[in-house]
């Protein structure tokens, strides 16, 4: 049992746990995340079956990321992928970061409360399919892990302060950790070199052939990483052909270049204990475009992990749209990616830096920030926007040297400053920090300064979507009625829905006309399409059918002079109508319909049916189109729903049916509130998801005047 006194301890018992979880599993790579006590992160905790570097992309991982781990912790469930196919299909952009063929599990890490999530993953050669017995070793094991960290809850969380993840091996004690010698001289005699690198890529054994291959002594490869030693081998290419030997598990081949002109082949056999490494000369026939010549400065290339790293952030942000989603980006992705704690997004605007986003920073401090001159000497930030270049700062002092007020207003330790430029042009900043100081590897910063160029692509598409949809919003409410009229005897309530593809505007309508203290005419329309040509015909209408109401006209000849307006305008879009004259006098109700959906009628007595309305032609089609009329009589109590076709019209469903199960929604709603009611027709038409089309929904109620 574990000791919860003794961190060690506990860790010791995870461990173990975790280790024999691989083993009942038949995993080949494993990863135990954590969740952050003091945010919604997930940090690695352990790992197995690959060095702890080919995971730096996913050390911590956002809960709200579309990640399998965090997928499991969210949604609280098991999350399987059997294959590289289902992966693409399922999770793109960890497809795009991870692009091996091989199988992977995620599950939820829960006990008394959720602690994390637990990752597993085979080689492809797996079944793509998971047994129950296979589901049931993994549910039992999380509930093992998660007793063992309530426990020794003192242990966890330890990721999150700043540790490295724990590596575990897995595999089976007892396994001979050096050839005997028959096997060496075995080896010797081989043609070429051979040598055996463990899993996280230590060279463990090498032949005299390797040796004389690689140009190197045994003694200068036994126990290094094959690209640090063997400086020609530092290249993120023959790095990316070794982690897909450690993540598929199957055979690797590559053709690589010893300076200047030596071509070796080299053969790479893994399993479950390490890399089998087979060096043999390429062919005389050297390869079309030999390699250029490594360099021998000490500037450290950016290692494939970092690549996979940003081309992980990179498709994340083509998925943002609005600038509040690229801050949401930046923060919950970017932020733990680099493990800053701090965020600061401003743009250019007048000659000044406005502040639009930011997370770590107290309100009082984001006030004397908001709005400092683009020449400011407060802050690097309009520096570095200046001339285009990044300032990183390691810890308050040499940030004082230059900006001794800057580290007093923030509280921060150390600062990355990304300018955000396009073409030659700001944008705005991006501003990274810490709270406590940090050093920036030439690596780090050149894959902070890649991003930010995607962050200024991303932020200044965001910035010009914002603007068109606040236009697009501005002149939408400007068409539509700001509000109905009351008339005694009359309840009413609307509610208009923008499709959510395109500039979410379009050409629906609705309108409620007060005709004296007795009548009232009550309009819903829908213009084809939903831009701002339909939304400025729909004005157009809308004014017409006001109008001609206005003055009296009949439902069918409102309808008529409206078509011949339209036709004169030749529009080249057409426009469905249905108008409707309350009498609260007569208590009659007089219809007339220009192609519409019919209206749906609730009687007292909860018998709801849609009204059966002559239906004429599309307004603009033809001048001389004629309207007939429909009449009923307005009861106490009945109900009246208008509604655009955008509520009802599903790709596979029969249209009738579609109005049928609206209708049989509106029986059963209660009708006391009529915003609640219009709520309930909504969610009951599934058409609060993704939506192709505009609604507009009108209701009324008659009530005793």
């Amino acid at each position: 049992m574990t000791a919860t006194g003794d961190p060690a301890l506990g860790a010791d018992a995870l461990d173990a746990a975790f280790a024999e979880t691989m083993r009942r599993t038949g995993a080949s790579i494993g990863a135990l995340y954590l969740l952050a006590p003091d945010g919604p992160v997930l940090y690695l905790d352990v790992l197995s079956g690959m060095p702890v570097d080919f995971a730096a992309p996913w050390t911590r991982v956002p809960l709200a990321s579309p990640a399998p781990v965090a997928d499991a912790v969210r949604e609280d469930r098991v999350v399987w992928v059997g294959s590289q196919e289902e992966m693409v299909r399922c999770y793109p952009r960890t497809a795009l970061a991870l692009p091996y063929p091989l199988a992977l599990a995620a599950a939820p890490v829960s006990g008394a409360r959720t602690w994390g999530s637990l990752l597993l993953m085979w080689p492809a050669t797996r079944p793509p399919f998971m047994t129950r017995r296979e589901l049931g070793n993994i549910n039992s094991s999380c509930r093992r892990l998660a007793r063992l960290l309530e426990e020794g809850a003192g242990r966890a969380g330890a990721a999150a302060r700043g540790e490295r993840p724990r590596v575990v091996s897995a595999t089976i004690r007892g396994r001979a950790a050096s050839p005997e010698p028959a096997v060496a001289d075995f080896v010797e005699r081989l043609p070429g070199g051979s040598c055996a690198l463990d899993l996280e890529g230590r060279v463990t054994y090498v032949s005299s052939g390797a040796c004389e291959l690689l140009g190197r002594e045994a003694g200068e490869l036994l126990g290094t990483l094959p690209w640090q030693s063997v400086r020609w081998l530092d290249d993120p290419t023959y790095e990316d052909r070794y982690r897909a030997a450690v993540i598929s598990r199957e055979p690797v081949a590559f053709t690589v270049c010893r300076p200047p002109d030596h071509w070796l082949d080299i053969h790479l056999y893994p399993d479950a204990g390490g890399i089998s490494a087979r060096i043999v000369p390429a062919g005389a026939q050297a390869p079309p475009a030999p390699a250029p010549r490594r360099s021998t400065s000490t500037v450290t290339p950016a290692r494939a992990g970092r690549l996979y790293q940003l081309t992980h952030l990179a498709a994340g942000l083509t998925e943002v749209v609005g600038v509040q989603d690229v801050v949401d980006l930046v923060a919950d992705q970017i932020m733990p990616a680099f493990g800053a704690q701090g965020l600061v997004l401003s743009t250019a605007e007048a000659g000044r830096l406005r502040i639009t986003g930011h997370r770590g920073y107290s309100a009082e401090t984001i006030r004397r920030l908001d709005g400092l001159p683009l020449d400011t000497t407060f802050t690097p930030a309009g520096q570095a926007l200046g001339s285009g270049v990044p300032a990183f700062f390691a810890d308050p002092e040499e940030m004082r040297r230059t900006y001794p007020e800057a580290p007093l207003v923030s509280g921060k330790k150390a600062w990355a400053f990304l300018p955000l430029i396009i073409s030659s042009r700001p944008v705005g900043v991006c501003i990274l920090s810490y709270d406590s100081p940090h050093e920036f590897p030439a690596e780090e910063r050149a894959v902070m300064t890649s991003l930010a160029g995607l962050i200024a692509q991303a932020f200044d598409r965001a910035r010009l979507y914002d603007i068109k949809h606040d236009l697009a919003h501005g002149l939408q409410e400007a068409l539509l009625p700001r509000g109905l009229p009351a008339l005694d005897g009359l309840r009413v309530a609307s509610r208009y829905l923008p499709a959510t593809r395109g500039m979410e505007i379009g050409g629906d309508f609705y309108d409620l006309i007060r005709l004296g203290d007795s009548a009232a005419a009550a309009v819903i329309g829908d213009v084809q399409g939903h831009n701002v040509a339909a939304a400025a015909l729909m004005g157009q209408v809308r004014t017409a059918v006001h109008a001609h109401a206005t003055l009296g006209t009949s439902p069918d000849q409102v309808l008529h002079r409206t078509n011949r307006l339209l036709t004169d305008l030749a529009p080249d879009l057409f426009t469905s109508c249905l108008y409707a004259h309350l009498d609260l006098g007569r208590r009659r109700v007089t219809l007339a319909s220009a192609g519409h959906p019919p209206p749906l009628l609730r009687l007292p007595d909860g018998d709801t049916r849609a009204v059966v309305v002559p239906p004429g032609p599309l307004l603009g089609i033809d001048p001389d189109a004629v309207f007939h009329p429909a009449e009923i009589p307005l009861t106490e109590g009945m109900l009246l729903a208008f509604y655009t076709d955008g509520l009802v019209e599903t790709p596979g469903i029969d249209l009738e049916d579609a109005i049928s199960r609206l209708a049989q929604h509106l029986a059963d709603a209660d009708d006391r509130d009529l915003d609640r009611l219009i709520d309930t027709l909504l969610g009951g038409a599934a058409s609060t998801a993704q939506r192709l089309d505009d609604i507009a929904l009108l209701v009324l109620r008659s009530e005793q005047r």
